[in-house]
């Protein structure tokens, strides 16, 4: 069995004595080591190799120290000759830590290849198109779809695809005039969306992957036709029955998915996802989780998405959640809970870790007129060495900090306390001095502050 040495700060300890003893029978031995160090946030690197000494216990396996532990713990392992490695960014969430290490999910996998369409390309110059191109893919799109437009000369779509290719995209040209997929093709465009069984023709002078479709939506004969047709022709596809938006159809259009997969267990599928994300009023992370879940459970070979709306903004980046995790769910039979947080952007699984009562204890236990800031369920509680209050709006709690003659700190906590009552509201987890977490709503700066601690501290006196 493992022996596993936790290290913290005073204002920790308890807490963290409780929950591992809570967590018993634990699947390792374990103790606690107080460095010295009331914020257990603020420890380094170079304090622990400071204050711990290297005469670890013979039967330590490694160490586990607080998250937001900053330096370099690759150093500290070789130091002590045992890995050192960060926990969770609370004390209470150690049981959850402890049972995703138990079951590792392989996000790096998926199968569903995302298409991201730019819709407007006729109207942007060869600099913009390779823009929009960049930022799609560094969202995480594997295919550019150049988007033509109704009755708008789109003279530069050759030069387009040839610019893509040559910065290593894989294109799709989407159009509904055969003469720009014909021109798009001869350009070298990997897919052409869309044609039906009257306009394969196309496929037939050009190399690129054909998306298929039904002369209308809900014409299953027409699609069979054309599946049929590249199959006997030895070429590769994708088939779209197309996903119609609420309420003109959506739920039809999924049995037209459903469908299609009985009647062609082998077929590459498309599903265009963007007629629901695009065209429904509601935050569009919970509706690609839905959707990429059962482009999952039928084995979509691909969805194209857009990005038009502002409030589809981060469609793509969603999308790629989505289908990793969604991916993983389907292969460990599970269900997608437990395996990521990113696509929960408003509101947290475990919002409140401490309760008001162990909110209490650690104000009780402060020594020093720093103000701690923290969340629980019934609002936000400001504390230090004078005081311990608690509301729900942060101008009833700004009169007693007594800030007016420190700018600096007013806004500082200002800042902290505006974070904290929008926390309190949606139900988000709050740590003092971090940013709210908006999963794949925002990119994250990567830092090397991640994890557990007690109450951070401002650097201020109050």
């Amino acid at each position: 069995m493992e022996h596993i040495v936790f290290l913290t700060g005073r204002l920790a300890e308890k807490s963290l004595h409780q929950v591992l003893e809570g967590m018993a029978p634990t699947p390792f031995t374990w103790e606690v080591r107080e460095i010295g160090l009331q914020v257990a946030g603020l420890m380094t690197a170079e304090m622990i190799r400071r204050r711990v000494a290297q005469s670890l216990p013979p039967e330590t396996s490694r160490v586990i120290v607080p998250g937001r532990c900053r330096g370099d713990l690759d150093a500290l392992s070789e130091h002590y000759g045992v890995r050192v490695e960060r926990g969770p960014e609370e004390v209470k969430d150690l049981p959850q830590f402890f049972g995703r290490e138990a079951r590792h999910f392989d996000l790096s996998r998926y199968e569903t290849a995302i298409f991201a369409e730019i819709v407007d390309a006729p109207r942007l110059d060869l600099d913009g198109i390779a823009a929009r191109a960049r930022e799609y893919a560094r969202q995480g799109a594997d295919v550019i779809d150049i988007g033509c437009l109704p009755e708008t000369p789109f003279p530069h779509l050759e030069d387009a695809v040839r610019r893509l290719k040559r910065e290593g995209y894989r294109v799709s040209v989407d159009s509904m005039l055969t003469e720009e997929l014909v021109r798009g093709g001869h350009a070298g465009a990997d897919y052409l969306m869309s044609l039906n069984v009257d306009t394969l023709w196309v496929a037939d002078e050009v190399a690129s992957t054909p998306v298929l479709v039904a002369r209308e939506p809900g014409d299953h004969a027409s699609l069979d036709a054309a599946i049929d047709a590249m199959t006997a022709r030895g070429r590769p596809f994708l088939a779209d029955p197309i996903l119609d938006p609420i309420p003109f159809g959506l739920a039809a259009s999924i049995a037209r998915y459903v469908s299609l997969r009985e009647r062609y267990p082998e077929a590459a599928i498309m599903m265009g996802i963007g007629n629901v994300t695009e065209l429904t009023e509601a935050d569009t992370s919970g509706i690609n989780a839905v959707l990429l879940g059962m482009a999952a459970e039928l084995r979509v070979a691909a969805v194209l998405t857009t990005s038009v709306s502002l409030h589809a903004r981060r469609a793509v980046r969603e999308a790629d959640v989505a289908r990793r995790v969604m991916h993983a769910a389907r292969e460990a039979q599970v269900l997608p809970k437990g395996i990521s947080g990113d696509l929960s952007a408003l509101h947290a699984k475990r919002p409140f870790p401490y309760s008001a009562a162990e909110i209490d204890e650690f104000a009780q236990a402060v020594r020093d007129p720093n103000f701690r800031v923290q969340v629980a369920a019934d609002g936000i509680h400001v504390y230090n060495r004078d005081g311990h209050q608690t509301a729900g709006d942060p101008f009833a709690l700004y009169p007693a900090l007594k800030l007016e003659s420190d700018g600096g700190h007013a806004f500082y906590m200002g800042v902290q306390l505006a974070r904290a009552e929008i926390a309190w509201q949606l139900g988000k987890r709050f740590d003092q001095d971090q940013a709210l977490d908006w999963g794949c709503e925002v990119d994250r700066v990567e830092e090397d502050l991640m994890a557990w601690h007690a109450p951070g501290a401002t650097k201020k006196k109050g």
